[in-house]
């Protein structure tokens, strides 16, 4: 969404995942994973913290939602409600892009400092 202060994550899209329950089954695995791509522009590391629920997926014939798995749920609800919103940047103004990698993925960040830093564009991908 787009707002006077800047761009913003669609708050609808952001309760929908705030409000799931653990998933049970492979559908909802695959709900939950369609509604974090629809939010990776907002979400630093995104591949990152979604790849555990694709593994789940491969996995698909055995479903099973462990340990590991509901700490990465929680885990993601817990950042999703801390979400900052991104802003446009000014004339003059001094970014700073930081650089995420592992193994697994890749991300970056754009930064406008200010009173706290404000985020101006994420990307990430997975490998």
């Amino acid at each position: 969404m787009v707002t006077q202060s800047g761009i913003e994550a669609n708050p609808l899209k952001i309760k929908a995942i705030l409000d799931m329950k653990a998933p049970t089954c492979v559908n909802e695995v695959q709900r939950l994973t369609g509604r974090i791509s629809a939010l990776s522009r907002f979400i630093s590391k995104s591949a990152e913290k979604s790849l555990p629920f694709f593994k789940v997926l491969r996995k698909a014939r055995t479903f099973e939602w462990d340990a590991p798995y509901r700490q990465a749920f929680e885990e993601l609800k817990n950042y999703l409600a801390g979400l900052r919103l991104l802003v446009k940047p000014s004339s003059r103004d001094t970014l700073y892009l930081y650089l995420s990698t592992t193994s697994q993925a890749i991300s970056s960040v754009l930064i406008r400092e200010e009173e706290g830093n404000r985020c101006l564009y994420i990307t990430s991908a997975k490998s």
